[in-house]
Order: structure tokens, then C-alpha cells, then sequence
């Protein structure tokens, strides 16, 4: 069952329970008015009867009374009763404690049930109290109402109900019609309110089963709604932004990974046959002289080292996405004064100006040290010998500047991309990932780096990674 109808059933059911209460409440209502009104009018009439009796005389002026006849003065008093013949709406009777029923002058003798005699009889027996009953009698309901006027004898005032019954029967009818037409306008009105409050999410569902099958992730929702339901969509919205932001980058993500294996195959493959081609020349070994066997071995194994260092390049870049879990507090300036250290080992005949500033950032170490190492591997590989290289480190930012030949204008901007080499590094020993894999190291750090002409000649580059709290 859908929602929508739920919603409908239940506000019927809802309205269906709180109408046929009213409409059961209304009954009892009128039921219980009606009666009471008889009831006052049943005592208002006994208590005449009593009235006068009291103001009879107790002996009979007449002389005996006749067989079949009420006793004095009660046969006076019954008189003052004439019910047209055939009348029962009130019915006037007098019972004695034994049983016996007189009626009014021209009045019906109701045919009482046995067990409403009885209690007819303890009251008149008791000559004073009243009971009231609702009894058969004579083929209809009655309202009965027995008070003892004196030891033996009780009076009966009976009223007919058929009026009241059939008033209470056409209520109950009228009360049944509104039941049943409230129902079914509470069922018309809560489909109405249902459908009218259920609209955004049907626009919600719309819109996911849109994404769903289109994966069109620019879908949006409106969202001025101010409720529930625009929180919702709100919150739909971003979902969809994230996920349309995540998607995008796992599809650069993706064409980057195909671009570098692409590449990757296209660089790989020339160091590659070199080395195969070398190496086929050195199975006939004995037919080579041996300074030409000593050069070959020297070529395969340099080209085995450059080899293993594109190889590691390219394992470095294939990190790209892996998220940074290991981060710790780092002494920048003491990394890079361990770089410079392991770049003069390597190039003693280069000279370094050093000013390092004590700089403290979060990050991790082995990806900040390979970043360093390769701009320092750059600035000897261009430096010369004339001038020394300066490095200095300034709130976190590391600048390195070489006094080379410099980078070419239309090169500049293609610096950092993968596997570049512009035409004055093409001579030279690299793979063209250095400067790739500093910019990855920087981005992942959310840092940056740049790099530029240098006033008077040479180069200089500039990583910049957030500096840490001191005192965290």
C-alpha cells in the first residue's frame, strides 16, 4: 500500500471514530433528555394524584362501595383521569398490595409483566417511595412510574415510549447517514491533503529515479520550502553535489591513470629496447673487442639505473589518490638540511647558500623528502659551477634557485606536467616526472608550488606546505 493511501485510510479512520463517537454521544444525549423529560412529567402527574388524595376525606360519604370499584376516595380520584378510550400515551392505574388494578375513568388497564407487578406490589404494600421501569406491555414500551400513596395501595402512571422510540429511530437514522457521509468526505479531503502534502516527495522521487537511470547528477530539487520536506531536499541537493564532485574526480582521476600508463608505455618503451638491443649484442661477446664489451656493459647498466628510476617515478605518481594517513610533526628545515647534505655527496664540485629558517609542518616525511631531493636533483643538474645555489626557508615556504641557462618562456607552463622535458633538459639524463611528482606532493599537502624566471638568469622554485602550531 502506498503511502498516499495510508495517509488516506488513516485520516478516514481518524475522522470515521471521532464521528461516530459524536454521533453515539448525540444519542445517548437526546435518549437520556427525552426520558428525563417523561420522567418529570410521570412525577409532576403522580405527585397531583398524591395531592389530592391528600385532601380527600378518608370515609365514604356514600354509604359501601360497589364490587369491581377502587376503594374511596381513590375511585373519585381515578376519575379525575378520563383517557379518551383506547389512549395509552398515559395511562393511569391504582394497584393494591395484593395485586389487584384499577383503572382511570375510561382508561386501559395495562397487561404489566409479572416481574413489574411484583415490584409494583412492595412498593404499594410499603404505601410510600416510588420505583420507576421501562416495561412491555399491551404490545408496546411503556415508561412506568409506581409511588405509594398509603399502606396497600400504589399508584401506576404509565407513558407510552412509541413516540420516543420512533424519535430515537430516526435520529439514529440521520445520525448513520452523517456518519457514513463524513467518512466518506474525511476519505475525499485526506486523498486531497495526501496528494497536495506527498507532491515534493513525488518531485524527490522523481528526481532520484532521474539520476537513476540517466546518472544525470546536475539534477536539482527546489528547495524554498521551508519544512520538513525542503530540508529534505536540501539535503538531497548536497548529496548530489558530492556525489557529482566525487564523480568528476575519479573520472580525472581515471583519465589521468590511462594518460600516465599511456605515457608511461611510450617512455618505458625505448630505454627498454635499448637495453634488449645491448644486450642481444653482448651474446656475441667473444666477437667484440674488449673496450667495446666494457662500454656496453656500461650503457646497459646506466640504462638499467635510469630504468629503475622511471620506474620508481612512475610508482611515485601512481600514489596520486592515496590518501595521507600517516601525517606526523615534521622539522621542515631539518629535512632539507639532510637533503642538501645527501646533494653535496653527489655533486661535491656544487656549491649551496643555505639559510634555513626553523619551520615546523604536518605532513609526511618520505613524500616531503622526495619532493625536496628532486628540486635539489633539478638545481644541480642546471646549476653550474660558478655560482652556488640558494636555498632558503621562510615560513614554510622553501625557495631554491639555480643560476643555470633557465627555462624557456613556452615552457614554463608545462613545467610540472608528466614526462616533459623542454628542449635544453632534452640532452640530458631525467625522465621528466620530477617536477610532476613535487607538485603531487604539494597538492596533497595542500600546498603549492611555482616556478619562475630568476632576476639575472638561473631559475628559482617555490613549495609552500602550511606551517604547523609550535605550540600543538
Amino acid at each position: 500500500m502506498s503511502f498516499q493511501r495510508r495517509v488516506t485510510l488513516a485520516s478516514a479512520t481518524a475522522v470515521a471514530v471521532a464521528v461516530a463517537i459524536a454521533s453515539l454521544a448525540s444519542y445517548v444525549l437526546v435518549r437520556n433528555e427525552l426520558h428525563r423529560h417523561i420522567n418529570r412529567s410521570l412525577t409532576a402527574l403522580a405527585q397531583a394524584f398524591v395531592a389530592a388524595e391528600e385532601a380527600m376525606p378518608l370515609t365514604s360519604p356514600h354509604g359501601p362501595q360497589a364490587t369491581g370499584t377502587p376503594p374511596y376516595p381513590y375511585g373519585v380520584l381515578l376519575r379525575r383521569f378520563p383517557d379518551r378510550p383506547g389512549d395509552v400515551t398515559n395511562v393511569v392505574q391504582l394497584v393494591t398490595g395484593a395485586g389487584t388494578s384499577y383503572p382511570a375513568y375510561h382508561g386501559q388497564l395495562l397487561a404489566l409483566p409479572r416481574q413489574t407487578l411484583a415490584a409494583i406490589r412492595a412498593v404499594a404494600r410499603a404505601g410510600g417511595g416510588s420505583q420507576s421501569f421501562d416495561a412491555s406491555a399491551n404490545g408496546g414500551q411503556f415508561r412506568v412510574l409506581a409511588i405509594g400513596v398509603s399502606p396497600g395501595y400504589a399508584i401506576v402512571i404509565s407513558h407510552s415510549l412509541s413516540d420516543v422510540n420512533s424519535t430515537l429511530g430516526e435520529l439514529s437514522l440521520i445520525l448513520v447517514i452523517l456518519t457514513l457521509g463524513g467518512i466518506a468526505l474525511a476519505a475525499l479531503l485526506g486523498w486531497f491533503v495526501a496528494r497536495m502534502a506527498l507532491a515534493p516527495v513525488r518531485r524527490l522521487t522523481a528526481a532520484v529515479r532521474h539520476v537513476a537511470e540517466t546518472t544525470d547528477l546536475g539534477e536539482r530539487i527546489d528547495e524554498r520550502r521551508r519544512d520538513e520536506l525542503g530540508s529534505l531536499a536540501a539535503s538531497f541537493n548536497s548529496m548530489l553535489s558530492v556525489l557529482d564532485e566525487t564523480v568528476q574526480k575519479l573520472d580525472e582521476s581515471a583519465r589521468m591513470q590511462r594518460r600516465l600508463v599511456a605515457d608511461a608505455s611510450h617512455e618505458l618503451r625505448t630505454p627498454v629496447t635499448s637495453v634488449r638491443t645491448n644486450i642481444e649484442i653482448l651474446e656475441r661477446a667473444d666477437e667484440l673487442p674488449p673496450d667495446e664489451r666494457t662500454r656496453l656493459i656500461g650503457d646497459v647498466v646506466e640504462q638499467l639505473e635510469e630504468l629503475s628510476a622511471l620506474i620508481n617515478d612512475l610508482i611515485e605518481l601512481a600514489r596520486e589518490d592515496e590518501h595521507i594517513d600517516s601525517r606526523e610533526e615534521v622539522r621542515f628545515d631539518i629535512l632539507v638540511n639532510e637533503a642538501i647534505e645527501r646533494a653535496r655527496r653527489h655533486a661535491p664540485q656544487v656549491r649551496f647558500d643555505v639559510s634555513l629558517e626553523q619551520t615546523l609542518v604536518n605532513g609526511v616525511p618520505s613524500r616531503l623528502d622526495r619532493a625536496v631531493n628532486n628540486l635539489l636533483d633539478n638545481a644541480v643538474k642546471f646549476a653550474g659551477t660558478d655560482e652556488p645555489i640558494e636555498v632558503r626557508l621562510h615560513d614554510g615556504e622553501l625557495e631554491i634557485r639555480d643560476h643555470g641557462p633557465g627555462i624557456d618562456a613556452e615552457d614554463l607552463p608545462h613545467v610540472f606536467d608528466r614526462f616533459f622535458r623542454g628542449a635544453r633538459s632534452r640532452a640530458r639524463p631525467g625522465s621528466g616526472l620530477g617536477l610532476a611528482i613535487v607538485r603531487q606532493v604539494a597538492e596533497l599537502h595542500a600546498g603549492s608550488v611555482t616556478v619562475a624566471a630568476a632576476p639575472g638568469g638561473g631559475t628559482v622554485v617555490r613549495l609552500r606546505v602550511p606551517v604547523a602550531s609550535w605550540g600543538a
